[in-house]
């Protein structure tokens, strides 16, 4: 990479803060994020999501703007952040990490994207190179975001200026497999674009990378990734309500399936958050564009948002054969974040399970020491407490929805009713029995 490499990553969220850190230990990097209380933070060295630990933020930033800082023959690395336009104009990368949502139809939102292009293409110059990130459907990168870039820099595309795609591979809350442990997929517009996207990427990445043929080859590789999972899930959730019915210990079984070496180790469970729960719908929408409906992947999708209703079910009528009163009933649900082991809470289908047991006139108190209870309420109208001080006691029922490390730590009897019930949707309560 030439010294004189500038790196704007625009959007400074799960995906593109590890990005712009890991940039930042080689290259000037700025940072651009709408949301000014996540740029102050930031500027403090802190990151409320956790995905950066505050004494590695703080390693790389910076109090003044590299782009300029930097001389004519030395790159000065480090990491600005920055709300302001004007602070990433000198950059010839810029690398997009926005989210792409679905709608409340599951349609594709492509809101973000069309947004951060619009901001990309007002300090848009020529040589410059744009590189998505976010999660999309085959041709969105040249056929939805490059359009954009044209009408508002008025440049031509592989003529002024040059586009990526290098889909994002963050995994929240794993402090094992970070950013630059990852191999990286990346594409280019062109051949040499592509070498070069390639270069930029395999110079921080250590892991390596696989240089796709095409662009959209790159963005049909991220949108299999968790299709095939969600596919996977759907599969093991329906045997867990195959083996409800049956009588049957869902967990016991995978666990004497696991045994033979090519058995794919899947659990039941929620399946929610920003990649499994929404990307499989850009591919069904793409699919049915071309006049092909996807049986398979949408009836996984439909299988796994049934869970939450599913499980509220099941913990229903278990306290019933236990003979419990349910109208008035205290439940603890232990969870609200999508996944364990980090504060995310987008999309959470934890959500689906509390609010499927208030339909029964059940009081659920929710305990999650990862998760922000501003913004559960903010997001789900769910009070949440994420102190144990704050729970309570006496619970007719115990629901565990996420398995985050705290509450293997939890005495559950403690906040029990004589003849409650534990109901562990993961599996992960070993020494209690009652599981999906």
């Amino acid at each position: 990479m030439n010294k004189q490499t500038k790196i704007a990553i625009i959007g400074l969220g799960y995906v593109g803060l590890p990005l712009a850190r890991l940039f930042a230990t080689k290259y000037s990097v700025v940072g651009f994020d709408i949301n000014q209380k996540r740029i102050s933070e930031l500027i403090e060295g802190k990151d409320s999501t956790l995905e950066v630990d505050d004494e590695v933020l703080q390693a790389v930033i910076v109090n003044d703007n590299p782009f300029e800082t930097s001389d004519n023959n030395v790159n000065k690395a480090g990491l600005y952040c920055s709300s302001s336009l004007e602070d990433i104009k000198e950059a010839n990368f810029y690398i997009v990490t926005v989210p792409t949502p679905v709608d409340k139809h599951n349609r594709p939102d492509l809101i973000p994207l069309y947004k951060a292009s619009e901001t990309v293409a007002k300090v848009l110059k020529r040589g410059d190179v744009v590189i998505y990130e976010s999660t999309v459907y085959p041709g969105v990168t040249e056929e939805e975001c490059v359009p954009v870039l044209e009408r508002v820099s008025g440049l031509k595309f592989n003529q002024d200026f040059f586009a990526g795609y290098s889909p994002e591979r963050i995994n929240p809350g794993d402090k094992e497999r970070t950013v630059e442990k990852i191999l990286k997929v990346t594409s280019g517009s062109t051949p040499e674009i592509g070498k070069k996207v390639d270069d930029l990427y395999k110079s921080v990445i250590t892991a390596g990378t696989h240089l796709a043929p095409t662009i959209k080859v790159a963005e049909a590789s991220k949108v299999i990734e968790n299709s095939q999972r969600d596919i996977n899930i759907a599969f093991v959730n329906e045997l867990a309500k195959i083996f409800n019915l049956l009588g049957i210990d869902t967990h016991a079984v995978l666990e004497a399936a696991g045994t033979k070496w090519n058995f794919l180790p899947f659990r039941p469970g929620l399946v929610g958050g920003h990649c499994i729960g929404v990307d499989p719908f850009y591919l069904a929408q793409k699919a049915q564009d071309v006049g092909y409906y996807s049986e398979l992947i949408l009836t996984a999708r439909r299988l796994n948002d049934s869970m939450g209703e599913f499980v509220a079910s099941q913990v229903v009528k278990t306290m019933i054969r236990k003979g419990i009163n349910i109208t008035g009933a205290r439940i603890l649900n232990l969870g609200i974040t999508f996944k364990e082991n980090c504060p995310d809470v987008r999309n959470t289908k934890a959500a689906d399970v509390i609010k499927g047991l208030e339909e029964y006139s059940i009081e659920v108190i929710t305990y999650d020491p990862w998760a922000n209870p501003d913004e559960v309420l903010h997001e789900y109208g769910i009070h949440s407490v994420n102190k144990t001080d704050k729970i309570g006691k006496q619970f007719d029922a115990i629901v565990l929805t996420v398995s985050h490390n705290e509450f293997l730590e939890l005495d559950l009897t403690h906040f029990l009713k004589e003849g409650g019930i534990i109901y562990d949707v993961k599996g992960f309560l070993k020494q209690y029995d009652s599981r999906l």
